[in-house]
């Protein structure tokens, strides 16, 4: 790979823009001047991650990482800086040369992995082989034609086949002289008691799972029923087990295909199988996913909130499609800032076969335009197993309804379900709005009680215009001090950063600074403004090397002051700065008078005394 010229760099970096790249990973949403949405690299609730667009940087809040568009994908990534800069090409669509081009994915992974992932590669091109182009996988893929999958569908998600055979996929590796070891610890085998591995998967359709970069680290195959093989004993799926590179708590199934419609939409849609995904896409649903297990988890829902704000839940819509909806809610509605919606399948279907009764314009429809709420979903749930002709259900079911409604933070829905309610059961709407806010103050005091939060307020992202204004909801230490000089330290090298036309003047003044790490800066400052001959701060923070001296620039950067300085304010802080020297001064002899005293040297300890009156003096004056 050749060296990526610094012209090129530049071209990248000015041609790309921060804002959408990392809209590329996490949910933005604008707030002021500056775009703001929960940080990739440390687990949030509240946003703390700042992007501003104007001077083309990031900043978190929070863990303190931040700053430009190459640092990002590189930090997020693991990669190299010529990797970062060729992500970004890539990612911005900016033409750039073959010859700097890198494998993005060498360094982000280890050898090991990198060995497994090439296993699952040749694993999923094998089993799609088998499926599509030979007489053992025509029967599974019959199967899945008559299912109204299509060969484009087949294809677009590599789906294959696995032969009855417990010897079929140890053989193929067996030829390509694969380390045993690596063979163990890929989860396609099993290890029988005499040490030998046969196949995991056998006579099984083969969904290949992804991680959020489309590699293949995993398998979910579907027992393929036929006479010859009944299937007795068999899960209906199987999935691969905990692997180095497998875990089903990380995983969600087309998460890498859906992520484009995902950010586009801000809406994602969970189904309950993979066949339901397929379905959906089919259908022009491009962003739904599913997870691997019965219900999401921190992991898979932080993922998620990245890039969407809203979920569509979009379970089968039999008894047991319903109670999962009902767990998922309660989960999602506890440990998300998602926005919630439920798709309800008519005729208990699942979206799989609601789509082939139906067909794929029915579905869509229904996806984008027949969702309901929560509420709405909980009033048909809590129906269930309930006579409301009986007058003492039926009153059960208002109560739990209202209990229900407490959730619901739009007075305007608030107000025509409570209509709805009245109306249904006969009762006065007076009586059920009273009855609802003595709930409300209930959970007010349990909440309270307890420590919680009593409103969703942090569904809305916090407008900030300073780090010292944040609050970002994450436990940290208590804030540093800022004194009045560091204070104008900071100022003069925002203004500089704005306006390196001040900098002769500054030099002219000799400035010197108080503490070292600005004085840091100020000194690089100069560098690269003699380097270069003009300043960009995305650039000048490539020119930085030492995390602490960059993380400083860029909470500088951060800074909320009048935009324009003026010469008053420039006279100021050279004042506070002379002051400042000062007072250092003093400091020092002062010190030095106190240790010639106690050395008994008298004459030095006069004549410190009467330097410390002049200086003092000079401070008064100043």
């Amino acid at each position: 790979m050749a060296r990526i010229p610094q012209n090129v760099i530049d071209d990248i970096r000015e041609k790309s823009n921060i804002v959408e790249v990392i809209g590329q990973y996490v949910q933005l949403k604008k707030a002021g001047k500056n775009y703001v949405g929960l940080c990739p690299f440390h687990e949030e609730k509240t946003p703390s991650f700042s992007v501003a667009e104007d001077k083309q940087i990031f900043h978190c809040f929070g863990c303190g990482r931040g700053g430009n568009v190459f640092g990002f994908v590189e930090e997020l990534e693991g990669l190299t800086f010529p990797e970062a800069v060729a992500k970004v090409a890539e990612i911005e669509q900016i033409p750039f040369a073959e010859a700097y081009k890198v494998n993005t994915e060498s360094h982000a992974i280890n050898s090991s992995q990198q060995g497994l992932i090439r296993l699952h590669e040749k694993a999923k091109e094998v089993y799609h082989h088998m499926l599509v182009n030979t007489a053992v996988g025509q029967p599974a893929l019959d199967y899945l034609l008559s299912r109204g999958l299509t060969e484009e569908l087949i294809e677009e998600f590599e789906i294959g086949f696995a032969p009855n055979e417990r010897q079929f996929l140890r053989q193929v590796f067996a030829n390509e002289k694969v380390e045993m070891s690596l063979l163990s610890q890929s989860g396609l085998f099993v290890e029988r008691e005499n040490g030998e591995l046969v196949d995991r998967f056998y006579q099984r359709i083969m969904f290949p799972i992804q991680d959020a970069k489309g590699r293949t680290i995993g398998f979910s195959g579907r027992i393929l029923i036929t006479t010859d093989f009944p299937g007795e004993n068999q899960p209906k799926y199987l999935n691969s087990p905990e692997t180095e590179l497998f875990n089903k708590r990380q995983v969600l199934f087309n998460f890498d295909k859906a992520r484009p419609t995902i950010r586009k939409e801000n809406t994602v849609f969970l189904f309950e199988g993979f066949m339901d995904v397929i379905a959906a896409w089919q259908a022009g649903v491009k962003n739904g996913i599913a997870s691997m297990g019965t219900s999401l988890t921190s992991q898979q829902i932080s993922a998620i909130e990245r890039i969407a704000g809203e979920i569509v839940i979009s379970y089968d819509g039999d008894k047991a499609g319903l109670a999962a909806t009902d767990r998922a809610i309660g989960l999602l509605d506890e440990h998300s800032n998602l926005d919630l919606a439920i798709l309800q399948l008519p005729e208990k279907l699942d979206p799989d076969d609601y789509v082939r009764k139906y067909g794929n314009a029915a579905f869509y429809e229904l996806a984008y335009h027949g969702r309901e709420t929560v509420f709405g979903f909980k009033m048909a749930y809590l129906r269930q197993n309930r006579n409301l002709s009986n007058e003492m259900e039926q009153l059960d079911y208002v109560t739990a309804l209202l209990q229900e409604l407490v959730k619901v933070d739009s007075l305007l829905a608030q107000d025509r379900y409570l209509t709805q309610i009245a109306t249904e059961f006969h009762l006065s709407r007076e009586t059920l709005q009273q009855q609802l806010n003595e709930f409300k103050q209930r959970q007010r005091q349990e909440e309270t009680k307890s420590g919680k939060q009593t409103t969703k307020d942090h569904r809305q992202l916090p407008q900030f215009s300073s780090h010292e204004s944040q609050n970002t909801g994450t436990q940290q230490p208590p804030k540093r001090v800022i004194t009045q000089v560091e204070r104008g330290e900071q100022l003069i090298l925002y203004r500089l950063f704005n306006d390196s036309s001040l900098l002769a003047r500054f030099q002219q003044n000799e400035l010197v600074f108080i503490h070292d790490e600005y004085q840091t800066i100020y000194f690089m400052f100069e560098n690269f403004l003699e380097s270069f001959g003009r300043f960009s701060l995305p650039d000048f923070l490539d020119y930085l090397t030492e995390p602490s001296i960059k993380n400083k620039v860029i909470e500088i950067a951060y800074l909320t002051v009048p935009e324009d300085s003026s010469e008053e304010e420039i006279k100021s802080i050279l004042r506070l700065f002379q002051k400042a020297r000062i007072a250092e001064k003093i400091k020092q002899k002062k010190f030095l008078q106190q240790e010639a005293s106690q050395l008994g040297n008298m004459q030095q300890a006069l004549e410190l005394a009467v330097e410390i009156i002049d200086l003092t003096k000079q401070l008064q004056q100043a």
